[in-house]
């Protein structure tokens, strides 16, 4: 698989990072040789932001300064053996591994970002309970009409980087299957206390949906996804002044000041209908709002917005009509209804990639937000049960995106500051680290 061939640059990278393993890191490093080397990063902990989630501010913008998340991303499960709390060594295990990363890549889109958070479960190891200000339940079903299984494993890393070669050192290093990363010698790794229970991959950016739709289940056999989409669906998302700001999302009081909370779904897509039977007009409607449509609002993938998916107040307000006038609504529509505070604040931070796990068309869907209950307002917000009574919209059909999206997992996460981000205590504590 990893002999090159006659196989594209990208083809290449695609392969590895979604295999996975000491081999495609090995092969790839081979193959990219020709690059600049990988930025190192710091043993200075005192530069590092305290908070993890902060990426805004080290990845690229485009010009209409919307973030552009790193191009490869790795999403580590984690489960800790037995049913007790960690000890004192295993913290200083775990920390010693994440002090690692830190010196051997810088944080920025060039080296590895990454995030590590907890699930319910995890904290309930513990027979303190989390603070009250902490919104942390366990996942749930959000509508009715998904079954996803649940995450419930007891840790999430998150890496991510626009070097393949960076994001399969990294995760090989925290995995004990390399002796270096970047040439900085690994001493500890994560898998000297957790297991891994699953490894996913993601990826995001111009070209690569294009590039990895050939014969996968989802797709139409035509290759329809448009050369310039960012995502499957072809149109690009994640407009800067539809975003919560990394501020806004930030746990403001209480031991885990500094942190937020972070949900992620694994949702299937199954395009078919959504190529075929819909045309660009239909697409527009549906992703964005009839009136989009209707007044020619968005031109191919949507680079037009600017930094703006264009969905106005008179869009939300007037939703109902729109649904009564045009027999459909639209998916950014319906999720405005509940994605601002009553300041007008965005509250939700999206930082969505594509898949092609299991040979399938797929999104792992990361938000982060002071609260898990304000993504499940705002996914109430995108089901649009309360539109069901118009004739033409149905739960699934007419409505928004949801005919074309499966959801297979949930799960929820607390996201410490950096400070806490080795196995902390439900009161904010890290014994054996702290003091």
């Amino acid at each position: 698989m990893f002999d090159g061939g006659g196989t594209s640059r990208r083809e290449f990278v695609k392969a590895a990072v979604a295999v996975g393993g000491a081999t495609a890191l090995s092969a790839c490093t081979s193959r990219l040789d020709d690059r600049e080397p990988i930025p190192r990063g710091t043993t200075d902990s005192d530069s590092l932001p305290s908070r993890q989630h902060a990426w805004n501010d080290v990845v690229r913008r485009d010009d209409d300064g919307n973030v552009e998340l790193p191009r490869h991303q790795v999403f580590l499960y984690l489960t800790l053996p037995g049913d007790g709390p960690p000890s004192d060594e295993d913290r200083r295990t775990v920390e010693s591994a994440f002090r690692t990363l830190d010196e051997a890549y810088e944080r920025s889109n060039e080296g590895v970002v990454y995030s590590v958070a907890y699930s319910p479960r995890y904290f309930s190891r513990f027979d303190a309970p989390l603070p009250e200000g902490i919104d942390l339940p366990e996942p749930r079903s959000l509508s009715s009409f998904e079954t996803p299984e649940f995450d419930r494993q007891d840790a999430l890393v998150h890496l991510a980087s626009d070097r393949a070669d960076a994001v399969l050192e990294a995760e090989q290093a925290l995995r004990g299957e390399s002796e270096t990363a970047n040439g900085i010698e690994v001493e500890s790794t994560l898998t000297d206390v957790f297991d891994v229970d699953s490894r996913r991959t993601g990826f995001v950016g111009p070209g690569m949906p294009a590039e990895r739709q050939d014969g996968l289940k989802g797709i139409p056999d035509t290759n329809p996804v448009p050369e310039e989409s960012p995502l499957f669906m072809g149109f690009k998302a994640g407009f800067a002044k539809t975003q919560a700001t990394e501020d806004y999302v930030t746990i403001g009081e209480g031991p885990f000041a500094g942190g937020t909370t972070k949900h992620v779904s694994n949702v299937r897509q199954r395009l078919q209908d959504w190529y075929v039977e819909q045309d660009f007009d239909d697409r527009v409607s549906e992703m964005f709002s009839p009136v989009h449509a209707s007044e020619g609002l968005v031109e191919g993938v949507g680079e037009n917005l600017g930094d703006d998916s264009g969905v106005t107040d008179e869009m939300v307000d007037d939703i109902r009509d729109h649904a009564m006038e045009f027999g459909r609504v639209g998916h950014a529509q319906k999720a405005a209804r509940a994605n601002r505070d009553e300041e007008g604040n965005v509250r939700i931070l999206r930082r969505h990639v594509e898949s092609t796990d299991d040979d399938t068309a797929s999104l792992h869907f990361p938000t982060l937000q002071r609260r898990i209950s304000d993504f499940e307002e705002v996914r109430a917000a995108m089901n649009g049960d309360d539109l069901t009574d118009v004739p033409t919209i149905r739960q699934r059909v007419n409505n928004g995106i949801l005919e074309y999206i499966f959801v297979k997992h949930r799960g929820n996460f607390l996201v410490p500051p950096r400070e806490l981000r080795a196995l902390p205590t439900p009161t904010g504590d890290v014994p054996g680290l702290d003091g």
